[in-house]
């Protein structure tokens, strides 16, 4: 068949935090059915199972994965575990959706890169904000010449989870979460936005990060929730903070600030592009709206479709007013993965070379950080 029945497509969650709860959400949404959910201990993946509409709850990894219902196995785990669940996956003959990064590092991700291309299956990565209608505008506006020449690209991705000297998670932790913390996790995001929008690949870079906390609580404490005063604090070897100068292809030139720390900031991806005859600019936070700036006119364009940005991909279900926005961009990402099982059709989500190409820049802005230099992005 040229295209797979969604309401026919079992997935399986493997991870029960905030991106497995996001995930199976979304995959709900977009019509498939949640077989089965494993999380770290028994009575964690029946927790999870039942508050994600999941028709079973598994202790083993293997028997979820190889379960003949499941097609497609999402992965929401600790970053650190990502190449060992996807190459069961794939061995096992089922698709997959990862959630970025692919891998904490460039050789496991191209491996897996390569493994999904030898295997003929869907492989996925979740840059879900590609899938935000208005960020879809953008892309429009600047591939039909809208904004002319492109010069310059800046932005930010800011956050405050980890203002307070008091948060834990195992993202700190490299040993969990990899080397890089912030701008793998969110700065990642923004670069891959970026690129894709302009058609611009940052060549290269030189990058500063910062640690506003030496020391952190232990996201691994036992009990229930102990007083900050009580939990055991280890070493953060990850960064609050990194601040990026690049240069991109067709001359173009950027800047880019990322944060956990920076109060009252929840979770705003930021960014603008500029050209020689016009600007535009999103703002995931609101994400109804666009700003477009020329020489003559600076204006907020809504999520009508009525003006001169026009549409872009059919990129919304729902009419002008009735606000979309973060589940619905993963939703209309899986909805698209899921159809495009047993076609021939080349993909047109974010693939594992996508999280290769981010691998690439996170290590870049590690290797820049350390060696205080520019460094050339592969």
């Amino acid at each position: 068949m040229s295209a797979r029945d969604v309401a026919k497509v079992g997935i399986a969650v493997v991870g029960a935090g905030f991106a497995g709860r996001v995930h199976a959400l979304a995959a709900r949404q977009a019509g498939a059915r949640i077989i089965g959910v494993t999380a770290s201990n028994p009575e964690s993946s029946r927790t999870a199972a039942a508050a994600f509409g999941a028709e079973l709850s598994f202790s083993d990894l293997t028997a979820l994965i190889e379960h003949e219902d499941v097609d497609v196995v999402h992965v929401c785990t600790p970053n650190g575990t990502h190449r060992e669940i996807v190459e069961m996956a794939l061995s096992r003959g089922k698709h997959v959706v990862c959630e970025k990064p692919l891998a904490t590092n460039a050789v496991d991700s191209a491996n897996l890169s390569e493994l999904a291309k030898g295997s003929g299956l869907r492989a996925a990565v979740a840059f879900a904000y590609r899938y935000h209608p208005m960020a879809r505008r953008a892309w429009t506006m600047v591939h039909d010449g809208a904004l002319g020449a492109l010069h310059l690209l800046h932005g930010s991705y800011l956050q405050d989870w980890l203002l307070a000297p008091t948060a834990g998670n195992w993202r700190t932790l490299a040993a969990v979460g990899g080397p890089s913390r912030a701008f793998a996790d969110i700065g990642s995001h923004w670069c891959d936005l970026a690129e894709w929008i302009s058609g611009c690949r940052i060549t290269d870079l030189t990058a500063l990060t910062s640690t506003v906390y030496d020391k952190r609580p232990s996201p691994f404490t036992e009990g229930s929730p102990p007083s900050a005063l009580s939990r055991d604090f280890v070493p953060v070897d990850t960064e609050d903070i990194a601040c990026l100068l690049f240069r991109a292809t067709g001359g173009v030139v950027g800047t880019l600030t990322v944060s956990q720390v920076s109060a009252g900031r929840k979770n705003r991806l930021w960014f603008q592009v500029d050209g020689s005859d016009a600007s535009v600019a999103f703002d995931q936070e609101n994400p109804e709206w666009l700003w477009i700036g020329t020489r003559q006119l600076n204006k907020l364009a809504p999520r009508d479709g009525s003006d001169e940005i026009g549409t872009a991909f059919g990129a919304s279900a729902l009419p002008p007013g009735h606000a979309r926005g973060f589940v619905e961009s993963f939703t209309d990402l899986f909805g698209e993965v899921y159809r495009s099982m047993g076609s021939d059709d080349p993909a047109s989500y974010p693939t594992f070379d996508d999280g290769l190409r981010s691998t690439r820049i996170t290590e870049a802005v590690l290797l820049s950080a350390s060696t205080k230099g520019w460094v050339s992005v592969e």
